[in-house]
């Protein structure tokens, strides 16, 4: 029987892998605005070519690809009635590829853009959705459930409270866009109310790069006993501009669709990974942006050598650069100094 997320917490940092929805946006399978995952119906070739290549670069959790496979976002785009088939098939195409490995399941929920702190009747509703992703999500056999990129600490609660009603385990991020949550939680005060209430792990993905979200993980490893989660978008956000929403390209917005200038390489990735490792992070991850190159690296720089690396870089072969020597990059070595 392979272990689950918390017993391989236990011996040591988990890599995770994120940021389905950026990816298969930029291949052509998701529509970038309502970032609804049509491509699990629609083109469900793609995603499991997709789950493969962060598999083969490291990944040890498969999460299955359910952000934004709510009720309320397919309404918006008239496919309401596919949402049970939708997480139903992301979950099985998920499972399929790491049972190639052994890898972990995760079930996924997310922010819903529904919950209003000062309207209770909206609590049921997310209450509602959140159970029939997470129902689904227990009935499929998943290792545990990840719920992501919350900005509210009351939404976080009732995605913790739905979770631990199926006795599964819970990791619960938030999305740090603001200083503060939007119900006025200091963030790390919320994930250790979380933690208080039972999550198993708590933490950030999405939103903030490495560099900015570095601050806000050692933070938290000072406040926080348990296991903690870091998984940043892979791009060049600034102490002025922390998230990538507000990155600016030509004068104007750069998200979502010209984010490219400010994509950090797989050696900035790799060495977030790093530091991540020294300081005690648990679960380590990356989000939207990723591509199988900065999983490859970060798996490697925590000392995996997952299948992709049989392709790692080898620059002594190049008829240019190459000197004779094995001079295989060292992604800590090299940049691990920017966080010192």
């Amino acid at each position: 029987m392979k272990d689950g997320i918390l017993e391989r917490l236990r011996k040591g940092p988990v890599l995770g892998a994120q940021g389905y929805v950026f990816e298969l946006e930029r291949r052509g399978y998701i529509k970038a605005g309502p970032y609804v995952p049509e491509v699990v119906l629609d083109n469900p070739d793609a995603l499991r070519e997709l789950h493969s290549e962060f598999l083969n670069a490291g990944a040890e959790v498969m999460e299955a690809l359910t952000y934004y496979a709510h009720r309320d976002k397919l309404r918006i785009i008239g496919r309401e009635k596919d949402t049970r088939r939708m997480n139903i098939d992301a979950l099985h195409i998920a499972s399929d590829v790491a049972r190639r490995s052994g890898a972990l399941v995760a079930g996924n929920i997310c922010n819903t853009w529904i919950y209003d702190p000062n309207k209770p009747r909206t609590f049921k509703v997310v209450h509602d959705m959140y159970e029939e992703q997470v129902g689904i999500a227990a009935s499929s056999g998943v290792d545990f459930i990840i719920a992501e990129t919350l900005e509210y600490v009351g939404e976080a609660l009732i995605a913790l409270e739905v979770i631990k009603k199926y006795d599964l385990p819970a990791m619960i991020t938030f999305g740090a866009t603001y200083e503060e949550s939007k119900d006025g939680y200091d963030w790390i005060d919320g994930c250790r109310k979380l933690e208080e209430e039972g999550a198993d792990i708590v933490g950030f993905n999405c939103i903030r790069g490495p560099s900015t979200m570095m601050p806000l993980i050692r933070r938290l490893r000072k406040r926080v006993n348990g296991y903690i989660a870091a998984q940043p978008v892979p791009y060049h956000t600034t102490n002025k501009l922390k998230a990538f929403q507000f990155l600016k390209y030509g004068g104007r917005s750069a998200f979502p669709t010209n984010l490219d200038p400010f994509l950090a390489t797989r050696d900035e990735m790799a060495a977030f990974a790093a530091e991540a490792d020294r300081i005690g992070v648990n679960y380590i991850g990356i989000c939207c942006g990723a591509g199988p190159h900065h999983v490859r690296a970060m798996a490697e720089v925590l000392g995996r050598m997952p299948q992709a690396s049989k392709y790692s870089p080898n620059l002594s072969e190049h008829s240019l650069l190459g000197t004779g020597a094995k001079l295989r990059n060292s992604h800590e070595k090299r940049f691990l100094k920017k966080w010192k």
